[in-house]
């Protein structure tokens, strides 16, 4: 038994053992099974492709007219384009079990994008249908010569039974008698050993043009998993989102109604008790560190997400960060519609920690916000006049905020050489 043993037809050929490996009996399995697999895709592929064969007739007749020969042109273009590979898709999935018989080496599955539009940008589509389209053009052909090569050998082994019934001709040689058929019959009989080396001939080449076009590339396996965690990363995203505003949720309507009650009622008891006793400072300590408290989770809960981004949207809450900040700021913005709420709220803490940035770091005087929409992307810049020399490595505020942008799907640019100015600018996708 061979350490090494053959993983294709072709590479069977050349082992001695090939006559009596599985190898002769799976490439006529693999060329008997090909053929009424392409008499049933025919049907479907010659109706789609009907327009192209009677353009095809009326041009060999000579009775076309330029602008139906046109439609017939693009009606067959269309048909093929739209509905081939829904047709190549089934046959692709089954020629890829088919394989197996002829090349060993594992195929692995094919990685589709749900049926869209972006199932036609993909490239094993278009593969999977040239195969189609092989399937029952080429390989018909293939396959034929191979038939005719066989029949040549049976006719001639046979040739001395065969002469009594009448002559045999061969085009360039005539046979008329049993004796002048004896030559032809035992170098037909010789013959006979190669049929298996014929079959697996057509059978290793049709296996490896099969290989070639129904096995998924790199590319598509790695564009397949960059849709995948482009999905992965939307549904994250939306989780997070439900999840924070869950968390907002319960604070404003569970922490905080409980603290504005138990502030209440520190303030009823301090109503009640002598101003000079000692309970009454404790409670008066007791009821300013609630008020206190009361201001902070109100920030917290405003800062999870600012009820006005909520209500108004993200014009809204713009110019209300604008208002806040201790840097003037200008903002402009052209959005035709409300973009997501995660790139709503992406967009706004960028803007909000920039302007942070700015009032610490940058001595600016000015600020400018512009946020517009256009194509399905959203675009925000932060532009102030400040000393410039950002630099991300300095510190994880504008790393930070690459991040945040990074996770919903977009970029963030940065431009800011010494003195100034500095601009900020992200991109983020609102498809």
């Amino acid at each position: 038994m061979s350490a090494n043993p053959p993983r294709t037809a072709f590479s069977a050929l050349v082992r001695r053992s090939f006559l009596i490996s599985v190898w002769p009996i799976k490439s006529v399995v693999y060329v008997l099974s090909t053929v009424p697999i392409a008499m049933l895709l025919a049907v479907p592929l010659g109706l789609l492709a009907f327009p192209w064969a009677l353009l095809a007739r009326r041009v060999a007749a000579g009775t076309g007219q330029p602008a139906f020969e046109l439609f017939l042109l693009l009606l067959g273009t269309a048909l093929v384009a739209g509905l081939g590979p829904l047709v190549a898709w089934p046959l692709a999935a089954i020629e890829r079990v088919r394989l197996r018989l002829v090349d060993s080496r594992p195929v692995p599955p094919a990685r589709r994008v749900p049926f869209g539009p972006s199932w036609y940008r993909q490239s094993l589509t278009w593969r999977e249908l040239a195969y189609a389209v092989l399937l029952v053009t080429m390989v018909p052909a293939l396959y034929g010569m191979v038939a005719l090569a066989l029949v040549l050998i049976g006719v001639c082994a046979l040739s001395p039974w065969l002469v009594p019934a009448g002559e045999i001709n061969f085009g360039v040689i005539v046979i008329t008698t049993s004796s002048q058929a004896v030559p032809y019959s035992i170098a037909g009989i010789a013959a006979l050993v190669t049929v298996p080396y014929l079959l697996a001939l057509a059978a290793g080449f049709h296996g490896a043009v099969a290989r070639a076009l129904l096995h998924p590339g790199s590319r598509d396996e790695l564009h397949a998993e960059l849709v995948e965690v482009s999905r992965s990363r939307a549904r994250l995203v939306g989780a997070f989102e439900a999840e924070r505003r869950r968390i907002e949720r319960d604070l404003h309507d569970g922490a905080q109604q409980k603290l504005v009650g138990l502030t209440l009622q520190l303030g009823l008891v301090k109503l009640d008790l002598p101003a000079a006793s000692p309970v009454a400072g404790a409670v008066e300590t007791a009821h300013n560190q609630a008020k206190q408290l009361m201001s902070e989770l109100r920030e917290l809960i405003h800062g999870i997400r600012p009820g006005v981004l909520t209500d108004l949207g993200l014009p809204a809450a713009l110019r209300e960060l604008a208002d806040q900040s201790a840097v003037p700021v200008v903002v402009e913005t052209d959005l035709p519609r409300r973009p997501p709420e995660y790139i709503e709220a992406t967009t706004y803490f960028v803007v909000a920690e920039a302007l942070t940035n700015v009032a610490k770091h940058s001595g600016a005087t000015t600020v400018t916000v512009t946020a517009r929409e256009t194509a399905d992307l959203l675009t925000v810049e932060i532009r102030d006049d400040g000393r410039g020399g950002a630099d991300p490595s300095n510190g994880t505020g504008l790393t930070g905020l690459a991040d945040r942008v990074a996770v919903a799907g977009g970029r963030m640019l940065l431009s800011s050489p010494p003195d100034g100015p500095t601009l900020i600018r992200a991109e983020l996708p609102c498809a």
